[in-house]
């Protein structure tokens, strides 16, 4: 008996059944996710459409919404890999109900909603908090250096810039020197040179005027001169008046004295000017002016600061971006965020413990924290060895390491690293996050928002699936 194979016939017609919740699973991430945006408030997306049924209408908000979550939640953040699945991937053209935007339709959506796509982190964190997942007993606070969308090598100085731009009108004028010889390259045509040949040209341009309006009369408004005296009168009330507020303003200098009393002059009410150097100091990137160097985990980079807050259920309840390298001082900032982020949420309680590595050691932010009556661990130095920092001893140093050395403390602050660290390997090693798309701080705080929120969202699916 010969080999046996299942058949592979191309030509074989296939149907898709009609309805398309038969197309995938009933637990699949796609219903969930267009589930989800059902629940949230999408009203400030809405708000930036007209609402009187002129021009060509555009893609449903939600829909859009749906679409970028469940491809971000995919790892799948360019537009036109999304444009592309919207025809090949089944679970987007449920989601797009078989629609297929094109990629600039997408990009221009993120690009003209961006505020709003960054508020869907405080969305999905409230369907979290609804779920009980959104818990603040212990949280950990930490910060992941990612790529920016720019060059390394495109950071320079004054000195380096102007030099550029000096090489840049050399070969600009070596170029024009080629091209247009000893001429200045914007003399008139030699029928302009003369007298005569300008008036031959006005003569005949004014024949051109008067056969086109012999062929179209127009006939002139009756009520131009009347408009025109109006538009004049307007023009003179704005000129006098914008003349006696400088006049006022003047007098007001030149008598010294404010209403109250009180001078005006060096070290009094007025300060005195900036003045800056005549040589701008420090050094800008061309290609992303918001990105800084960050030390990264394989060497330093073009980048930013991505600083997040999860609970030990691997939520994360805050998203920032910071270009400073260092963690130090974001520790206060990173927690008043959260704290905001709960409140939106439904979740008014205060955190028992807050946990951070040796970066976010901030003495002052430290005390602040612990008067609003939240525990911190955080220790002085790192666990490779002692500081030898002059005054690194002795007061609250000491004291921390003490509790850090206690069977509570030293158990609570082993908590950190499991908390939030595979949050950021989630995020960055399995859903592929090795550089930031956008450029620019608010377009790159938008991106880590909309990535962090579908983390959550991804939590909650799990969270949903083991429920049911």
């Amino acid at each position: 008996m010969g080999q046996r194979f299942i058949a592979c016939d191309r030509e074989q017609s296939f149907l898709m059944p009609p309805d398309v919740r038969e197309w995938l699973p009933a637990n699949h991430l796609a219903w969930f996710v267009i589930d989800a945006v059902d629940e949230m408030k999408l009203d400030v997306f809405y708000a930036g459409y007209r609402d009187d049924g002129r021009s060509r209408p555009p893609y449903d908000p939600a829909m859009m919404v749906a679409l970028l979550l469940y491809a971000y939640a995919r790892g799948v953040p360019s537009s036109r890999a999304i444009e592309r699945a919207c025809v090949e991937d089944v679970a987007f053209r449920v989601i797009a109900a078989q629609q297929r935007p094109d990629h600039a339709t997408i990009a221009r959506f993120v690009a003209n909603h961006q505020d709003a796509i960054a508020g869907l982190f405080s969305e999905v964190l409230t369907l979290c908090a609804r779920r009980g997942l959104a818990k603040v007993g212990v949280i950990a606070i930490d910060g992941t250096k990612v790529a920016a969308n720019a060059s390394r090598n495109e950071n320079l100085d004054y000195q380096q810039i102007a030099r550029e731009l000096i090489e840049q009108a050399i070969a600009t004028d070596a170029a024009e020197d080629e091209l247009y010889g000893e001429a200045r390259g914007d003399e008139l045509p030699r029928e302009f040179e003369t007298s005569a040949g300008r008036r031959g040209w006005l003569r005949e341009a004014k024949k051109r005027l008067e056969a086109e309006r012999s062929a179209d009369p127009q006939p002139v408004p009756r009520d131009r001169p009347k408009r025109l005296k109006q538009a004049k009168r307007r023009l003179d009330e704005e000129l006098w008046t914008e003349v006696r507020a400088n006049d006022a303003y003047e007098r007001y200098r030149a008598r010294g004295v404010m209403r109250n009393g009180r001078r005006i002059g060096k070290g009094h009410s007025v300060p005195n000017p900036y003045t800056p150097p005549e040589t701008p100091e420090g050094r800008i990137n061309l290609t992303d002016p918001d990105s800084k160097i960050v030390k990264g985990l394989r060497g330093w980079m073009q980048g930013y600061n991505a600083q997040a807050v999860t609970n030990e259920q691997h939520i994360i309840l805050a998203a920032e971006i910071d270009n400073v390298g260092a963690d130090f001082g974001d520790l206060e900032p990173m927690l008043d965020a959260a704290q905001h982020e709960l409140d939106a949420a439904g979740v008014h309680d205060t955190p028992d413990v807050l946990l951070a590595d040796a970066g976010y050691w901030h003495s002052e932010q430290m005390a602040n924290v612990v008067n609003r009556g939240i525990q911190v661990l955080i220790p002085p130095d790192t666990s490779r060895r002692r500081s030898t920092r002059r005054n690194w001893d002795g007061g609250h140093y000491d004291f921390m390491r003490r509790v850090l050395a206690t069977d509570r403390g030293g158990g609570l602050y082993r908590k950190r690293q499991p908390m939030i660290e595979p949050v950021f390997a989630q995020v960055k090693f399995n859903r592929g996050l090795s550089r930031f798309r956008h450029r620019g701080r608010g377009a790159v705080r938008t991106e880590w928002r909309l990535i962090t929120a579908t983390h959550n969202l991804l939590k909650l699916h799990r969270h949903a699936t083991a429920a049911a």
